[in-house]
């Protein structure tokens, strides 16, 4: 079933807090953990990413989908690379305004038909204003979408939500992974480098980024292992970002322990920034509601640089700014922090073989201030080539 404003829908919070409004995308019943994104645009990248797995995402924009939907920003794809099996990963959306117009030359559907296409259960017409500020009061918590006949008293839906698994010690990055790997060639002529990527929730514009700067990318299964790294003869490995709780990822941190003593340069992004980090001995925790959005400011402190960033992450590493601290694998350091409240966005090996950033600087959708950190990888992967190491 589907419906678009003509029907009766429930937002139900597992304290209990209940929001009436209208079906939007499909009809029925959808359960997951509400989190909050800012972004002014960029939805269809925001549905499509794998790191939204089991989250209710909630707009604070108050009106979504008048840029449609195209074949073009999906961040998601099938399980063997092809964009034809792209998916939207939310658990459910909820919005205050949805466009019933689509007005973008690129558009080839609207939203509204994607959802129901996808059976991506959401709800329109509630106060976002007031559900956002009782999130970052009480924090992101369980909760779930009802509609059509999945509508039942207020207490049975309480009772529905509070049932469900917590984020906290989830292990889903195997849920959204590549199960049998696929490669991204380079643009414009013959790979410089190799580069395995541990897809934990891979986006697509990451080896598009890779890509453009002459890397073939082999983007492996989160249960990849140094062997087939090797196989590989990669000149570099990227941790991708992903869902979950970083605190049961303790495969993806065993082979980033392997791989750094292989000498292997490493370069990871929010999910892989928290793996590198157990990795060097940090610890993780889960945030109040977390950060996401495309306007979050990060201080990288070796160089006072402030970069505009993108960013989608409920859990985060403990440390503070600029701290030192010994590693199996050498001195480490809290690279960057967030200037709006000093979390953890950063981390990296004082010799520079291994770092990793909590946000996207692939960026889409988002500002592309941090771009620059796929240059600094290359480098590493140019430097360790012209040294003639092997593996």
């Amino acid at each position: 079933m589907s419906g678009f404003g003509n029907s009766p829908a429930v937002l139900v919070l597992e304290d209990g807090r209940v929001f009436r409004g209208t079906t939007f995308g499909a009809v029925g019943q959808t359960l997951g953990e509400a989190v909050f994104s800012t972004g002014m645009t960029g939805y269809q990248e925001t549905l499509t990413d794998p790191s939204y797995h089991r989250q209710i995402v909630v707009s604070t924009a108050p009106q979504i989908g008048n840029t449609g939907w195209n074949d073009e920003d999906d961040e998601s794809v099938g399980p063997t690379g092809e964009s034809a099996g792209a998916k939207i990963w939310v658990a459910g959306y909820v919005v205050r305004d949805p466009s019933r117009v689509t007005s973008s030359w690129r558009a080839t559907g609207s939203l509204q038909a994607k959802l129901e296409e996808q059976g991506i259960v959401g709800i329109a017409g509630i106060d976002t204003r007031a559900l956002v500020r009782h999130l970052r009061t009480r924090g992101s918590m369980k909760a779930g979408v009802f509609s059509g006949d999945a509508i039942a008293a207020d207490d049975e839906l309480v009772r529905r939500v509070q049932d469900q698994p917590t984020m906290l010690g989830a292990d889903l990055a195997g849920e959204v992974s590549t199960t049998s790997g696929y490669v991204v060639e380079p643009k414009g002529g013959e790979a410089l480098y190799t580069v395995a990527a541990i897809d934990l929730g891979i986006k697509t514009n990451t080896p598009r980024m890779f890509a453009e700067r002459g890397i073939r990318v082999h983007v492996l299964p989160s249960n990849a292992s140094l062997e087939q790294i090797l196989d590989l003869k990669a000149d570099g490995v990227f941790l991708s970002n992903g869902p979950g709780d970083p605190a049961t990822a303790d495969g993806a941190v065993h082979l980033t322990k392997e791989v750094i003593g292989q000498g292997l340069p490493l370069f990871g992004i929010c999910f892989g920034n928290q793996i590198l980090g157990r990795a060097l001995g940090l610890s993780t925790y889960k945030m109040k509601f977390g950060h996401r959005g495309i306007n979050i400011p990060v201080i990288e402190h070796q160089t006072g640089r402030i970069a505009i960033t993108a960013q989608n992450h409920g859990f985060a590493l403990e440390g503070e700014a600029g701290q030192e601290f010994d590693t199996p694998f050498g001195r480490a350091v809290v690279s960057h922090t967030c200037a709006n409240d000093g979390a953890v966005e950063g981390v990296r090996l004082l010799d520079d073989s291994a770092f990793s950033v909590q946000y996207h600087p692939e960026a889409a959708a988002g500002p592309h201030d941090a771009a620059y950190l796929f240059d600094r990888f290359t480098s590493l992967l140019s430097a360790r080539k012209e040294t003639g190491v092997k593996n």
